[in-house]
């Protein structure tokens, strides 16, 4: 059970490393990344509002159809194609990148990677 806790502890330290330089404004709001072993998703946030823009996820009906597996690279290219598809439809073409807790590798590189070919700026 301290193996656990130690492991909570860590990931909640590391995403309030990252958070604490990043901040999502009308102008500019964060897309957010988070992952699990099964699923990958993405927000678009306006912190300075406190709202959710624009989503995306690997357990969203239309994406899941076409991707099949969730917890996978081509899975998380997706949901990040997806996800540049909807800000751009919202309006929004540049936005700040918040890896959360998570290294910006594999999946987490890959949605950010499909975003950017997309169309968005970060």
């Amino acid at each position: 059970m301290d193996h656990a806790r130690t492991i909570l502890r860590q990931r909640i330290r590391r995403r309030h490393r990252v958070r604490r330089h990043i901040r999502g404004t009308a102008e500019r709001p964060r897309l957010a990344v988070f992952r699990t072993h099964k699923h990958i998703y993405a927000q678009i946030i306006d912190d300075a509002a406190g709202r959710t823009l624009v989503s995306a996820s690997s357990v969203d009906k239309q994406i899941r159809d076409g991707v099949g597996f969730g917890g996978n690279k081509d899975a998380a290219a997706a949901i990040g194609r997806a996800v540049a598809e909807r800000a751009q439809a919202a309006g929004l073409k540049k936005v700040c990148f918040d890896r959360g807790e998570f290294r910006y590798h594999g999946r987490v590189a890959a949605l950010a990677d499909a975003a950017r070919a997309a169309g968005l700026e970060f």
